[in-house]
């Protein structure tokens, strides 16, 4: 199996609607990207929405994986601005999602590479992200480049009494 990638595709309805149930998906088989299961698309989509008007507004952009047989969506990210100008030289990845069905296959590892591919395109000097500690998510980036830069003990909060580290990843371009 093979990825076909597209960076800034149209955002129809259909593209839309793909990006929640995989974001519903991932979310539900554990993901941390901005929920705790079980959560429904009704609940995702607000959430999604804001996210879309950042790409559709500018200045953020999107990056899909679809997989190269099905055309089925497989995976996402997005890039997202900083909005101050003296950090125009690096973007946030945000919502860095591989369906649950193409977990262990590679696909976040591609999706990593093809993000680092373009952002050194641009001519970034750098790639920002943030996770949930505990969850081994810092060995799996760290296996892309990333690096640990910052730790924030307990920021988030999933539950009363189940809180986890926000952890800070830089990959450098330069």
């Amino acid at each position: 199996m093979a990825l076909v990638f597209t960076l800034d595709p149209e955002l129809t309805l259909r593209l839309r609607a793909g990006i929640i149930d995989l974001w519903t998906d991932v979310s539900n088989a554990g993901g941390a990207v901005g929920f705790v299961a079980p959560v429904s698309t009704e609940r995702v989509r607000p959430t999604a929405e804001k996210q879309f008007a950042g790409v559709a507004d500018g200045p953020d952009r999107l990056l899909i994986a679809r997989e190269a047989d099905t055309g089925e969506l497989a995976a996402c990210l997005f890039f997202e601005d900083q909005r101050f100008e003296l950090m125009t030289h690096w973007q946030l990845l945000k919502r860095v999602m591989v369906h649950p069905r193409f977990q262990g296959s590679g696909y976040g590892a591609e999706l990593l590479a093809e993000a680092e591919r373009i952002a050194r395109g641009w001519g970034l000097s750098g790639l920002k992200l943030t996770l949930r500690g505990g969850r081994g998510l810092e060995t799996f980036y760290g296996r892309s480049g990333y690096k640990e830069v910052g730790r924030v003990p307990g920021a988030i909060r999933v539950a009363p009494g189940e809180e986890y580290d926000d952890v800070l990843m830089w990959l450098d371009l330069r």
